[in-house]
């Protein structure tokens, strides 16, 4: 399957060779919704139904995960994949449900699913269009956010489809101005501010105060003025005057107070003139404010999370505009980034949203969920409350995986702190299956409010993973990546030299099964016969 477009192979080189990782920009604080505090649990219509889903399936799912009790459990989502919008918008430019499969409207639907006690999830990409070539949010993040929350949307992936990379190329600037929208307009010259790095002042006779300021590619430099001053608090017109230069666009960040950040795009400049206006709205503060002009681009991954950061303040607004419109408390949204891996988003994702996806797309497949596994475990130490790394939904249930395969599954996704998105058939889960998907113990560990994600503290045939909780027990999983028998040995005591798992040594120490309802007594050295592919789970008190 190439749903993005490469064959699985050359897709796996892309994530786990191929691409670099970048740095996190500092000065971003971190994407706080009020959500997801612990790792969001709920279903998907991907795994199985890919693109034939529609409003009645969407419903017997919501009623199947009310019936079988995967609420109590912590299941509460129900999240529309792609096709479930139109090819087109409607009249005002809005999403609009598919007119013949979500007749009724995707409002009318969250209104439903909500009556059970769920809430509904939806999708879209930060491209031109989604995986499935339908209509996508790129330049209309703040009306698609807004659209989603007037239906009362609580959770939302954002695909990788179509991607448009932001450029790394400024504009030639020399003058900004500000308005109160009242047509009276100050304009501040360039050379009435302060250039730093590679910006330097260039001369053009054409242009009113006959000069201008280039060198702000690629973060290479910057343009700051740190007297402009205004009446009151309140929003302001921020208009760029450029000298008109090059086919091809160009991006700006306008940042306020070394506060807020505002984005401003360029597209390709024609020179049928020598200048050109681009304008964004500012918030000020009464008296002098700073404002700082750079392209903060230098890689595609400085790109992704720039636009996946501009979706999640847009959901934030829209959630808060549609509360302040209707007298009700604000439904936050949770943000699911789905950039499968390529930027390294697990440097940035805190900076844009709840969770991000590490890898490709997951598939049943044994061999393939052990390669998400071994990519996500890695990432430990970029996890937090409120912030995931996402190795993808779950594929428990699916394919031809064994018992053994799906308990495996499901115990490492729930030690990484990874969201437990199911995407079996809810409607025919047999009892084994919904067995493993409620474990108590599992799914404890899993939404354990430490949000700490399991470490890896032994690798090979068998690996062994630890999750510091909340409670001072710690977690540990044993997992046999082998296709035969194999004893699992691991001395606890090793962990107390762990800063980071934060084990406290002890002469004796009660294992309790995740798994099987008994207690064990321990000293500490573990020693298991596991089957191929087989975890044993342990609350080590």
């Amino acid at each position: 399957m190439k749903r993005n477009g490469m064959c699985p192979i050359c897709y796996l080189k892309r994530i786990f060779v191929k691409s670099k990782p970048t740095s996190v920009k500092p000065q971003l604080p971190d994407y706080n919704s009020g959500v997801a505090l612990t790792p969001p649990m709920g279903w998907s219509s991907w795994n199985t139904f890919h693109n034939h889903i529609n409003e009645q399936l969407i419903l017997e799912t919501a009623q199947a995960m009310h019936d079988n009790g995967l609420p109590d459990a912590g299941y509460k989502y129900i999240n529309l994949d792609d096709n479930w919008q139109s090819s087109q918008r409607d009249k005002n430019g809005e999403l609009i449900g598919d007119y013949e499969t979500f007749p009724n409207g995707i409002g009318e639907l969250a209104k439903k699913v909500n009556a059970l006690g769920l809430k509904l999830g939806a999708y879209t990409s930060n491209g031109t269009l989604t995986c499935e070539d339908l209509p996508a949010s790129l330049g209309r993040e703040r009306l698609d956010a807004y659209t989603l929350a007037k239906w009362g949307v609580e959770y939302f992936k954002y695909d990788f489809c179509h991607h448009v990379a932001l450029s790394k190329y400024a504009p030639l600037i020399y003058s900004i101005s500000l308005s109160a929208f009242d047509g009276k307009a100050v304009e501040y010259s360039v050379q009435n501010a302060r250039l730093s790095g590679f910006a330097r002042f260039m001369t053009d006779n054409k242009l009113p105060n006959g000069r201008y300021v280039s060198g702000l590619d690629s973060n290479l430099g910057a343009i700051e003025y740190d007297n402009i001053t205004v009446p009151a608090d309140g929003e302001y017109v921020l208009t760029v005057n450029i000298k008109k230069k090059g086919m091809y666009e160009k991006y700006l960040i306008a940042k306020v107070n070394d506060g807020e950040e505002y984005e401003i795009e360029f597209p390709p400049q024609k020179k049928y003139n020598v200048t050109a206006r681009f304008q964004t709205i500012v918030r000020l503060k009464a008296g002098a404010n700073k404002i700082k002009l750079f392209n903060p681009v230098t890689s595609g991954a400085d790109s992704e999370m720039y636009q996946y950061r501009r979706m999640g303040q847009a959901l934030k607004e829209g959630a808060q505009r549609v509360a302040e419109e209707r007298g009700e408390p604000v439904k936050p949204i949770v943000f699911s980034i789905c950039e499968w891996g390529w930027g390294k988003p697990f440097n940035w994702g805190a900076k844009a949203g709840n969770l991000w996806r590490t890898t490709p797309d997951i598939r049943p497949w044994w061999w393939w969920i052990k390669m998400i596994y071994e990519h996500n475990v890695k990432l430990y130490e970029y996890a937090s409350v409120g912030h995931y790394n996402d190795p993808d939904m779950l594929e428990v249930g699916n394919g031809k995986l064994t018992h053994d395969q799906n308990v495996s599954h499901f115990s490492l996704w729930c030690m990484m702190n990874s969201p437990l998105i199911l995407g079996n058939d809810l409607r025919s889960m047999d009892e084994k299956v919904r067995a493993i998907v409620t474990n108590k113990k599992l799914i404890a560990i899993n939404q354990d409010a430490l949000g700490k994600q399991a470490k890896r503290v032994k690798k090979g045939g068998v690996d062994v993973l630890a999750k510091p909780l909340a409670d001072g027990s710690t977690a540990i999983c044993l997992f046999n990546k082998t296709s035969h028998k194999a004893t699992a040995k691991y001395d606890l005591n090793k962990l107390a030299d762990d800063k980071y798992v934060g084990f406290t040594r002890k002469a004796q120490y009660a294992l309790e099964d995740a798994w099987e309802d008994s207690t064990l007594a321990s000293d500490g050295k573990l020693s298991f016969k596991l089957r191929p592919y087989e975890s044993k789970v342990f609350i080590v008190k």
